[in-house]
């Protein structure tokens, strides 16, 4: 590929997408098919990162699942710990903590995430993609596939895609249903007719469609448009962030290698072949310095690389590096950035081990059944109806009761009199509090509960009671 093309032409730098035509339209990318030693260590990380998460519904640790993110119910399993609507709290400092990590880690390594361990790019990049290759061909034989008419051939090979590419769309499916759900339960949905589970059979099918279309249609759109992180990159990073970066102090001036030229002026290293713009999966060129759409997958290190190397020039041109160690020959990491974000990562990580550490490990709301005052007794006893909700955040069964501290008050529970919880369970229950007339001072007192968990008070809850005051 020559300088004239329009995407090495400075006067056309960042004025459009590479993703978009000059008409308007989607420009479909066709990413050569790279080697190197960077792309088998990724695919070799992303062999254990796909196992993990394939393999992750299926571990349990005493019959329960070690990861669970069950929106529908609001519980939460992480890491074998379990995650209330009560433990809301915890959960907020764990998202801080993720997030300030994301911000310390892209402030030093850059967008090294997106190109390693996103699941968008090992889907796309190490699944979809090479079965691409494997079918199709290369950049120029897909080019020519989707160029040539419906014949036998293009019928076939994209019907036999296509398939492949349904097959493993269902099993993300199933594997992200299994983590919001439980593996027990997706299960149960596939063993059973769609009619006996048609939310999850809806829910199945919606999550195939989903990842079918951005893995064979929308592809690169989903890191340029749809994610976030990437324009995070012009606040988090700095000329100390280390990128997949050009050497552009070595390589300009850049220019082809032609035989028998006399050279009438130095040149760079950069022999401008524009194979690393031809193996990008987002189609831009990294020579053009850092840019949003830049996902760090490596790619154009590897096959300037060996370019490098058939032109006997040192390895390296495109590289891991900051903008500083490019101009100064020199990498400092820590800034004061990282020394700040360091230190709130500290203070959030402590937060959250001393909250984790301290929370109850059983949780109750006690609330006045709406809509309703109090019951006026034929013995002359007034009682008021409440609701109770139990949370068990431990593994083991708990046997749980209310007491009133004031004696002057009696708990009648509604139903069964034995309050048992299963472990890592929700239970719900009605119950009066029932005093004498005589005994009321005024039309709402307020009255504190004791929660006993196995015979043992463990906490106080205060709520109200209303009646009649007493003549």
């Amino acid at each position: 590929m020559s300088s004239k093309n329009p995407h090495l032409d400075p006067e056309k730098f960042r004025d459009s997408l590479a993703t978009v035509r000059e008409d308007g339209k989607r420009n479909w990318i066709y990413p050569k098919k790279v080697s190197g030693k960077f792309y088998r260590w990724r695919t070799y990380l992303s062999w254990v990162l796909l196992a993990i998460l394939f393999i992750g519904p299926f571990i349990k640790v005493g019959g329960r699942p070690y990861m669970l993110f069950n929106i529908f119910e609001r519980k939460f399993i992480i890491f074998g710990a379990a995650f209330w609507p009560q433990d809301t709290h915890l959960l907020i400092f764990l998202l801080l903590i993720f997030f300030v990590f994301v911000i310390l880690f892209t402030a030093v390594f850059g967008r090294v995430f997106c190109g390693w361990a996103c699941p968008q790019t090992l889907f796309m990049e190490m699944v979809f993609r090479k079965i691409e290759y494997w079918i199709e061909g290369d950049a120029n034989q897909q080019r020519k596939l989707d160029a040539m008419p419906w014949n036998a051939e293009k019928i076939w090979k994209k019907g036999l895609k296509m398939f492949i590419f349904v097959l493993i769309s269902l099993l993300i499916s199933h594997t992200v249903m299994a983590y919001l759900i439980g593996i027990d339960q997706v299960k149960e949905i596939v063993s059973q007719p769609p009619s006996e589970h048609m939310a999850g059979f809806i829910g199945l099918m919606a999550f195939t469609g989903i990842f079918l279309f951005i893995f064979s249609w929308f592809r690169e759109q989903a890191c340029i448009v749809v994610c976030p992180y990437g324009r995070l990159q012009g606040v988090l990073l700095d000329a100390n962030s280390i990128n997949v970066t050009y050497d552009h102090v070595r390589g300009e001036p850049r220019a082809p290698i032609r035989k028998n030229q006399v050279e009438e002026s130095p040149k760079g290293d950069c022999i401008d072949c524009g194979l690393c713009i031809q193996v990008c999966p987002t189609g831009i060129d990294i020579r053009n310095g850092v840019q949003m759409e830049c996902v760090n997958c490596t790619a154009c290190i590897d096959v300037c690389d060996e370019v490098m190397d058939k032109v006997e020039r040192p390895r390296g041109l495109i590289r891991y590096a900051s903008d500083n160690s490019v101009l100064q020959r020199t990498q400092k990491l820590i800034t004061g950035r990282v020394k700040l974000y360091s230190f709130l990562l500290l203070i959030l990580v402590g937060a959250f081990v001393t909250l984790l550490a301290t929370r109850d490990d059983l949780g109750a709301t006690v609330t006045r059944f709406r809509g309703m005052t109090y019951q006026a007794r034929e013995t002359g006893d007034i009682s008021n109806l409440y609701e109770v909700t139990f949370i068990n955040k431990t593994f083991d069964p708990q046997t749980v009761s209310l007491i009133p501290q004031d004696e002057k008050y009696t708990v009648e529970v509604v139903g069964d009199q034995n309050w048992t919880l299963e472990g890592q369970s929700k239970f719900e229950g009605r119950f009066f509090i029932v005093t004498e007339a005589g005994k009321i001072k005024s039309n709402q007192e307020n009255i504190t509960l004791l929660l006993t968990q196995n015979g043992k008070v463990i906490d106080k809850i205060k709520t109200s009671f209303v009646g009649p005051i007493a003549k």
